[in-house]
């Protein structure tokens, strides 16, 4: 806590609709600054058959983040670097915290966040990663005129089931990364009771984190010995001080991301984007209501990164759980040689590891029913959300969306996994 002294305080209103707000701050030179909050609806209640899940725990992984000008590869694989005037100030104070992508100037790794600090590139108008990108979401929800609800990660780590079970449908943010042990079992027990789970992203559900009980926002996050990252825990060092249990990679704690949405991280690019290529899965019977008013084969070749598959990328795997009655709808083509495989896929590096000749560079779009009646939608990528506004929202991403809302927010029950419709 950086426990600096309250300048104002302002009661929220009574009925006040759920949502991502900001605080409007003006300077005496003309400065302009928005400090970005959300307004949950009151405990045990709900305003909307939909809630926006958002990612507070990567927003904290990332909070205040050097790494896209200090990481020695940063211009390789990102292309020249920006710099705003908030990466400016933040260079020379780094009192204002790290974020658990940084090193300490004795070159260990930071494996500690907190919110309460001011965080700088966790505000409206910053580059079009984490939060600004989850507002592609909620612009797009608030452009369609579905109601929904926020609610948060730490809020979903402190209450469990009992947050997500009140809505028919919960929606993900882009890029959901971080997760705790309560976040990973609640959201598995609600879609295995009957939930409707949308992941509208990619690199999802990827390492393991957690919250400390007695210091409210401050988030622990150690990165083991594996997987796409900036500092490897010394020897000792990969367990989390707050709870015991093993950080690093949620899948070496035995629960990859495609045991709970289908997909997982496959590789990341950040020089353009692609288009999604339908499978023959896309017209199965079960998949009808997906693709209702979609007639065309390639979907979204357009969008605010170049094409809805792009940033980063998640694949099927059913060998680390992929359900077998998983519906794999279609899949991205055409990236280009700045995605390679990630680390874990791979035991050895080899040629032809790029999305130019391998395979396995792709997003996937994946379909699959849980057991009482509920089920599963993913994108497989973080640039899906880019391409949801294109064409004043009329477009087949926009339409593929809403179609799967209007179903997993319909009383209607899905079959039971190998039961026909």
């Amino acid at each position: 806590d950086c426990a600096w002294e309250t300048d104002f305080v302002w009661r929220l209103p009574d009925g006040i609709k759920s949502g991502i707000y900001a605080a409007k701050l003006l300077s005496d030179d003309g400065g302009e600054d928005y400090v970005p909050f959300f307004v949950l609806p009151k405990r045990g209640k709900t305003q909307a058959p939909v809630a926006f899940l958002a990612s507070t725990a990567t927003y904290l992984a990332y909070a205040n983040s050097h790494d896209h000008y200090e990481d020695p590869v940063a211009e390789r694989c990102h292309g020249l670097t920006a710099l705003s005037a908030s990466d400016l100030f933040l260079m020379q104070r780094r009192d204002f915290g790290l974020s658990t992508y940084d090193h300490h100037r004795d070159g260990s790794g930071s494996c500690w966040s907190s919110r309460l600090r001011p965080i700088l590139n966790m505000r409206p108008k910053r580059a079009l990663w984490s939060l600004n990108a989850d507002f592609h979401i909620t612009d797009w929800l608030e452009g369609v005129g579905q109601d929904y609800d926020v609610i948060d990660d730490e809020t979903l780590h402190q209450e469990g089931l009992s947050l997500l079970e009140r809505y028919p449908c919960i929606v993900t943010g882009t890029h959901p990364e971080y997760c705790s042990t309560a976040m990973l079992k609640a959201i598995a027990a609600y879609t295995d009771r009957g939930g409707r789970f949308m992941y509208l992203g990619g690199n999802g559900f990827y390492w393991r984190v957690a919250f400390h009980e007695t210091l409210p926002g401050a988030m622990e996050m150690r990165r083991g010995e594996a997987g796409t990252r900036m500092w490897t825990s010394d020897p000792g060092e990969t367990g989390l001080a707050t709870t015991g249990e093993p950080s690093g990679m949620w899948r070496h704690s035995g629960y990859a991301p495609q045991r709970l949405v289908g997909v997982g991280f496959i590789s990341e690019g950040f020089d353009s984007g692609s288009y999604y290529q339908r499978l023959p899965d896309s017209h199965d019977p079960r998949a009808a209501f997906i693709f209702d008013g979609v007639p065309e084969e390639i979907i979204g070749d357009f969008g605010a990164f170049g094409g809805a598959a792009a940033l980063e990328l998640d694949i099927i795997d059913h060998k680390v759980g992929t359900p077998p009655h998983a519906l794999h709808l279609a899949k991205s083509e055409g990236h280009s040689n700045v995605y390679i495989e990630a680390q874990a896929e791979i035991a050895a590096n080899h040629p032809g590891m790029d999305g130019i000749e391998s395979p396995l560079i792709r997003a996937d779009l994946v379909f699959f029913e849980t057991r009482n009646g509920g089920a599963v939608f993913s994108t497989g990528s973080i640039g899906w959300a880019g391409s949801l506004a294109h064409n004043g929202y009329d477009n087949n991403v926009s339409r593929i969306t809403a179609n799967v809302v209007r179903r997993f927010i319909a009383p209607a029950p899905f079959p039971s996994p190998g039961k026909s419709q």
